[in-house]
């Protein structure tokens, strides 16, 4: 099978698994997404929504929003073609000699110095983070300290220590958030929420 028959009946599995169970129009596209990057079923129940969260980061890359990640998987996985299309770019600092330099002076992670200097940039972001739970605390640290009003935080982290927390303090502090309730996520999981918004805009210029 060629790639867009495989995903087309990948897609096509997903909605006979799905049956009649009817998810909610705004976000219908984006869960499915994650489902056929993961071919897991929880995150029907696991998503997590700010109001109008899918409209707001789609509205935020229609208006030339750049798009910050935490691991470079993530930048991998975004189309950064068609995000381009849009104005944006998408930047990761977690391999920064200035950030590994601090971070080690500092004695804490990469990935909380990395959304430091993001929050320095001055502009309109998105944040991806799908590994680091430390960079969902330091983007709360930095939303409460007030150097910090990201236009979304897709906070889908996954692992055992402090991922469960991070993203409950993430719900509590951001005004706009996709999050993962729960120990699952992952890289893959922020690329693919930020690619369902992409080529949802894309389809509706078409």
């Amino acid at each position: 099978m060629k790639p867009m028959e495989i995903e087309k009946r990948s897609f096509e599995i997903i909605q006979e698994e799905l049956g009649d169970h009817k998810l909610e129009p705004e976000y219908d596209l984006l869960i499915r997404r994650v489902i056929h990057t993961t071919a897991d079923f929880e995150y029907v129940d696991t998503l997590a929504f700010s109001e109008h969260a899918m409209l707001k980061l789609m509205d935020a890359i229609r208006n030339g929003c750049d798009i910050v990640t935490d691991t470079t998987m993530t930048m991998s996985g975004i189309n950064k073609k068609t995000l381009a299309k849009f104005g944006g770019t998408v930047h990761c600092f977690i391999a920064d000699a200035d950030v590994a330099e601090e971070a080690k002076a500092r004695g804490v992670t990469r990935s909380l110095v990395s959304m430091e200097k993001a929050a320095r940039m001055g502009k309109p972001l998105i944040f991806a983070v799908g590994n680091a739970p430390t960079a969902l605390f330091s983007i709360c640290e930095l939303i409460r300290e007030g150097k910090l009003n990201p236009e979304m935080v897709i906070g889908v982290p996954v692992g055992f220590v402090n991922v469960v927390e991070a993203k409950e303090e993430l719900m509590n502090t951001a005004k706009h958030y996709i999050v993962n309730r729960g120990r699952k996520g992952g890289s893959n999981v922020a690329a693919a929420i930020v690619n369902a918004a992409l080529y949802q805009l894309s389809a509706r210029e078409e």
